[in-house]
């Protein structure tokens, strides 16, 4: 027979930990780059922009700046959400969330 108070036990140490993650996160950075690394964005976890760094010979084409900062951020959002996936499902002892669930931050 499954036990109830052991379940709910579990599941706020889950949270707990999956807390602790999201924590975490804010301090892990991942670096998002376009054109060559002519710009790059640096984001936590939590995809929070830290940094840009933008070389100078890009600065002469405002539409290409524009293109560059904008792929460069699509990168590094992507290499946050991976980054997330990963630490969660480590906090989470590989029980995967289903998409759109998670604990508050």
């Amino acid at each position: 027979m499954v036990n109830i108070a052991n379940l709910v036990k579990q599941a706020k140490e889950m949270q707990e930990k999956v807390a602790q993650t999201q924590e975490a996160l804010a301090t892990e950075i991942v670096i998002g780059t376009a054109g060559g690394d002519t710009v790059k964005i640096k984001m936590n976890g939590r995809k929070y922009v830290e940094d840009i760094e933008i070389n100078d010979e890009v600065l002469k084409d405002k539409e290409e700046l524009v293109d560059l900062l904008v792929a460069a951020c699509r990168d590094a959002a992507e290499k946050a959400d991976a980054l997330t996936e990963k630490r969660l499902a480590d906090s989470t002892g590989g029980f995967n969330l289903p998409k759109g669930v998670s604990f508050p931050v």
